[in-house]
């Protein structure tokens, strides 16, 4: 087996091994329920994390509003959801659509939004992405949509403006959002997305596509000067990143009974939150990306019983992850006690 290969094979085994926990402790009790409610959270921020480092530690540019494609993955699916939830349409199948949706919305977003974006480069690039998760998120909050026997009506006013007939449904509610939506999430789909997002990511990062886009991110003069089209790659992988993006946020739509565009949810500190994730995992390690959002995710909930000092200890423990990643001495000790090295001695004793 190569070295990637053996390399994607133990990222695979750590979800799984983490999943296969996490569910034991669920089935025998010794989970709380404030717990458990996390870990359709733990899988939506680890997609996030891990689609977000596909462009910043793939492509190599610094995206802020990333938040503003799971937005639209998650409106997308949710609205999908909701015109479905009385058709009998099994639920299965509704949730997998709606997914499907919600990844081909969020990448249509990519590449309009990409096209124009991706010419500009370093702090003026992240501020147009951060614009955009902004103008997202305020668009959906004055939107209003509705259906009748007529069809579809949609309105910028207020509910009263869509001009409904009296069996008329209000969708889209404004600043109130969508409520009723599915509660088809769960931790064993967000799981299995995470690993089909880890798959996807891999194979495209270890593709001719994948090599040209880290040529580009390393060196752009002398890749344009070998005939790579450097906008042509730059899209495809900010699409895909996107793509996954709104994956995620049909994942996090589903598992809420109301969705609406609040700033906690799809805002500047949501982007900023998914880029920690992602530097604190190392920029372009994808499993530290998975590792990190999960530890980040679940450590508030461990540290509940500290009361008012736990986000004083979550920010301490901020600090010196930042402080060991940048450290050469540690990353030293990292890479002699990771689990491929600890893999490879034993092959060596065995021989």
């Amino acid at each position: 087996m190569s070295k990637q290969f053996k390399n994607n094979l133990i990222t695979y085994g750590i979800i799984i091994v983490f999943f296969a926990i996490m569910q034991t402790l669920a089935s025998t009790g010794n989970l709380s329920s404030l717990f458990k409610g996390l870990l359709v959270p733990i899988c939506v921020y680890a997609i996030m994390a891990v689609s977000l480092n596909l462009t910043v530690g793939i492509l190599g540019e610094l995206s802020l509003g990333h938040a503003g494609f799971m937005c639209v993955g998650a409106f997308a699916s949710a609205f999908f959801s909701m015109c479905l939830k009385d058709s009998g349409m099994n639920s299965v199948l509704r949730f997998i659509l709606a997914i499907l949706l919600a990844a081909a919305v969020a990448a249509i977003f990519g590449v309009l939004i990409g096209i124009p974006v991706l010419r500009l480069r370093g702090d003026y690039l992240a501020i147009v992405t951060l614009a955009f998760g902004e103008i997202i998120k305020n668009l959906v909050n004055v939107m209003y949509i509705g259906r009748d026997s007529k069809g579809f009506h949609i309105s910028l006013k207020d509910t009263a403006a869509l001009g409904l007939e009296t069996d008329g449904q209000v969708i889209i509610k404004g600043p109130q959002g969508i409520t009723g939506t599915p509660n088809d999430s769960s931790f064993i789909a967000g799981t299995i997305i995470l690993l089909i997002a880890v798959f996807i990511i891999t194979n495209f990062v270890n593709s001719r596509s994948g090599r040209a886009v880290m040529s580009i991110r390393d060196n752009r003069i002398a890749s344009e000067s070998i005939g790579i089209n450097i906008s042509k790659y730059k899209i495809m992988a900010f699409a895909l990143s996107a793509s996954i993006a709104g994956a995620a946020g049909a994942l996090y739509a589903h598992n809420l009974n109301t969705l609406n565009a609040l700033p906690k949810n799809f805002g500047y500190n949501m982007s900023i939150m998914i880029l920690v994730y992602v530097v604190l995992g190392g920029i372009g390690s994808i499993r530290g990306s998975i590792i990190a959002a999960t530890i980040l995710t679940a450590l508030p909930e461990l540290l509940r019983g500290f009361s008012d000092y736990r986000m004083i200890i979550y920010s301490v423990v901020l600090i010196a992850l930042m402080l060991i990643s940048n450290n050469p001495k540690a990353k030293t000790f990292l890479e002699q006690h990771d689990l491929r090295t600890i893999l490879r001695r034993a092959e060596k004793e065995d021989k």
